[in-house]
């Protein structure tokens, strides 16, 4: 990003244009670039000097600077001084005060005085005694990241980038909306999604956005994300209008793309249109990967889901659920892992009546989705979701994993009955023994739809089937006096691992000798 001072942008016609660099201009990079490395172990003053003189010979100093600002990012200028100059200035005025320097002699002497009290020589001591002043400081390294083509790209980028620091609304059309809502969601921005049919009526609030576009060049007219943050509904402040610069990387990093931002332009509101067509690329840098999600609650619940041992796996930003004319992202959805059946979930947190009331609007329009909303008791609206027929969890502070534990199980009860009614009432496996996860995952069912399944050539074991015969075998293979790990050797080579349920089965136990290992006995 460049400092507001080197903007270059065009106010013509009442908009707001950036002037961007192009391959012109790469020449010019090239000495900026090299007018750095030829001043390496040079004071700032000389460079300084050397870039005036650049500027001079260049029509548009703003870009001179702008070039030579992000070069110097990758360039690191150090005191040289053989004594810190703090320590020097203050050795000085100890002994000009105790000389009364007027004239020159004492002024020397003054200087002598001092550096005998720091061990250096007066010409010495004079040399540090402001080396720390920026002017003089050494250029001791630089190292730049690009070439003149990365440069007048990182330029291009910067520019657009603080174009809009003074943005109050972005609104961005992409054919990576995934990429894009995941980035403004991690920025911590408000945000909209509004379909075309919607555009005569205005946008409406969703809370976790993600639209699932075709990734061509039209898509990016398919649906439009307006982003506002803080700043539009509070006060004006340039920590969003960096928000949306960093937003800026994600945008672009789509093959198309098109971003229109409202800019408060000292006062005076100004149209700032970019999209893929013009020169902004990233050169050589990744997409932001900020924050995670938008809430502590969201965060908490997240990772103590994670911890839970149930048969759903929790999914953050799933896909966009139709709500009439837009489009709504839930929070998180649990998909069922035995079966294509998908749970969604969205927590209300403290949110303004009037963004609650959008949020009730949305729920009413949503049709054919399983819906579970965590909502913040304080917000009063618990009957009115489970009157639009979803599943609300009340919670203050965090969201409570019993609560949530309980619904997810009545549905996975009602999905095991209907696995259960699909399969046989026999099952005959070909394999001598077989895990039941084993044989469930075969059949697209949970464990507990094996339940009321009859299995005539085998028995169950643990959690597992064995043949009678195999059975034998094992009885056979394994006799008193056995180590535990000669025992889960044998039944490794008949697919089996519960040695415990086995040696049961058999008539067996195992007698443990201290934490490490065991014997098998007789029961």
């Amino acid at each position: 990003m460049l400092p507001k001072d080197l903007r270059r942008v065009s106010r013509a016609g009442g908009g707001y244009h950036p002037q961007f660099a192009d391959r012109e201009h790469r020449p010019l990079a090239a000495r900026v670039i090299g007018t750095y490395q030829g001043h390496v172990g040079e004071p700032r003053a000389t460079l300084e000097a050397a870039l005036t003189d650049l500027e001079r010979d260049h029509e548009d100093f703003k870009l001179v600077r702008g070039l030579a600002a992000l070069v110097e990012r990758d360039a690191s200028f150090e005191t040289e001084a053989a004594i810190e100059p703090e320590r020097a200035r203050r050795a000085v005025f100890e002994a000009a005060e105790a000389v009364g320097v007027v004239t020159e002699d004492e002024r020397a002497m003054a200087y002598i005085r001092a550096g005998e009290a720091v061990g250096v020589s007066p010409d010495t001591l004079q040399r540090a005694l402001y080396a720390d002043l920026e002017e003089r400081q050494v250029l001791d390294r630089v190292e730049p990241r690009w070439g003149p083509e990365g440069l007048i790209a990182q330029y291009n980028l910067s520019l657009a980038q603080s174009a809009l620091f003074d943005a109050t609304e972005v609104r961005v059309r992409s054919s990576d909306p995934k990429a894009l809502v995941s980035a403004v969601k991690r920025l911590r921005l408000m945000y909209e999604i509004r379909r075309p049919s919607a555009a005569s009526s205005g946008p409406e609030s969703g809370s976790a956005p993600e639209a699932d576009f075709e990734h061509d060049r039209d898509a990016a007219s398919d649906r439009e994300v307006i982003v506002t943050g803080p700043t539009h509904l509070f006060r004006a402040s340039r920590r969003y209008g960096t928000r949306f610069a960093r937003l800026l990387r994600t945008v672009t990093a789509a093959e198309a793309w098109h971003l229109e931002a409202t800019i408060d332009d000292r006062g005076t509101e100004r149209t700032l249109e970019l999209s893929h067509e013009d020169p902004i690329r990233i050169p050589d840098a990744e997409p932001i990967t900020d924050v995670s999600y938008d809430s502590n609650v969201e965060a908490d619940f997240a990772g103590r889901f994670s911890a839970l041992d149930l048969e759903w796996d929790l999914v953050r930003e799933p896909e966009p659920l139709a709500t009439g004319t837009r489009v709504m992202i839930p929070d998180f959805a649990f998909d069922y892992r035995h079966s294509d059946f998908r749970v969604y979930f969205e927590i209300m947190g403290f949110w303004t009546p009037e963004y609650v009331e959008k949020k009730l609007s949305q729920l009413q329009d949503l049709e054919d989705v399983e819906l579970v909303v965590a909502v913040d008791e304080s917000l009063g609206v618990g009957e009115e979701i489970a009157a639009r027929d979803h599943r609300a969890i009340t919670y203050t502070g965090s969201v409570r994993l019993k609560d949530v534990a309980s619904v997810l199980r009545e549905y996975e009860r009602q999905l095991v009955a209907d696995q259960a009614a699909a399969l046989p009432e026999e099952l005959r496996p070909g394999e001598d023994a077989i895990t039941l996860e084993t044989l469930a995952d075969r059949h697209g069912v949970g464990v507990d739809a094996l339940d009321d399944v009859a299995f005539p050539e085998h028995e169950r074991v643990g959690r597992a089937l064995v043949r009678p015969s195999t059975l034998e075998d094992l009885d056979r293979e394994i006799e008193p006096g056995l180590s535990l790990s000669e025992v889960e050797t044998v039944l490794e080579a008949h697919g089996l691992e519960d040695a415990s349920a086995v040696l049961a089965e058999l008539g067996y136990r195992v007698e443990w000798e201290g934490l490490v290992g065991g014997t098998v006995v007789e029961r």
